[in-house]
């Protein structure tokens, strides 16, 4: 389905004259569909060098510039990185469609130890004018939640001034929202990751990227339909977790957007950890699935040509 910029739902927090910018951005980063190919690259903080060096992990993922020639050479809708990263190597690669993500936090400290709080790295006025600087087509931010954790109340006052901000100069604003902390006994809870695209609703994002929901038992296809109700107009997207046989990969997600009602994916290690040649056609593949509403059989092929 190609949608118009008429069939584009714009927040009223999103200024008069920045509207059309909004719609612009909205269409580019859905490619006209709607449904988000996200090419997670923020996990070199997230996982420090555990993804991207090791067993099963192809030499090329060692190295950042790996991340920017994949979403350079493959069909996305956007490609989401620390500012940091985007300003080291930006320059090189300035028709990537980019996302920063304005925090990140390690996993060093486990939650046994202590409650997640991933504070924000940059003001938004100071991520405005790196884009006015950088020259780079910029569509949106990117900030990640955890409910639950007994720093939520800084938590969502940060996320729900880094949308609103967004929305201000017409940019999308995603949220990571992940249940985790003490408190939390089950983070893939089916009721819970509804709760937390309602969450994410209520903070005004344009999309929500949650895990998964798990229920022994029941058919995660199923369960998943509460989150995508919970959220209203935020759209969902599924988080890609572990490396996986790309077929099993591609079911999953062709599950989600069919029987879940999910609008895409975020994909990070189920990408990258390739080859540079593998992992274009991995994101290709997962491209024809989300946005050009490919059967698997189809997205195989695509995965298979050369």
């Amino acid at each position: 389905m190609i949608i118009k910029a008429g069939d584009v739902s714009v927040p009223l927090d999103v200024p008069k004259p920045f509207r059309e910018k909004y719609t612009e951005n909205y269409l580019k980063i859905t490619k006209q569909s709607g449904r988000l190919m996200l090419f997670a690259g923020d996990q070199k903080v997230e996982h420090l060098n555990e993804d991207f060096f090791g067993e099963g992990i192809h030499p090329d993922d060692g190295h950042p510039e790996h991340l920017f020639r994949i979403a350079s050479g493959a069909r996305i809708g956007v490609f989401a990185a620390q500012l940091g990263l985007v300003a080291r190597y930006g320059m090189d690669y300035p028709h990537i469609p980019y996302l920063l993500k304005l925090n990140s936090k390690t996993n060093l400290v486990p939650t046994s130890q202590a409650d997640p709080f991933s504070a924000q790295w940059y003001d938004m006025d100071q991520v405005f004018d790196f884009i006015h600087n950088s020259g780079l087509d910029v569509l949106g931010i990117g900030y990640t939640i955890y409910l639950g954790s007994e720093y939520e109340a800084e938590i969502l006052r940060e996320a729900a001034q880094a949308v609103y901000e967004a929305h201000q100069h017409g940019l999308l604003a995603i949220l990571w929202v992940y249940p985790r902390g003490k408190a939390v006994k089950n983070e893939k809870d089916p009721q819970l990751i509804a709760g937390a695209t309602g969450v994410a609703a209520c903070l005004g994002a344009d999309f929500a990227k949650v895990n998964y929901p798990k229920k022994e038992g029941f058919d995660s296809a199923q369960i998943f339909k509460e989150a995508i109700l919970s959220a209203g107009r935020t759209r969902v997207v599924c988080a890609g977790g572990d490396t996986e046989d790309i077929r099993d990969f591609l079911s999953r997600l062709h599950d989600q957007i069919h029987i879940s009602g999910a609008a895409g994916n975020a994909t990070g290690r189920n990408v990258h950890q390739k080859s540079l040649d593998e992992a274009i056609r991995t994101c290709n593949a997962i491209y024809a699935v989300t946005v050009e509403n490919a059967s698997i059989d189809e997205a195989m092929k695509v995965y298979a040509a050369h």
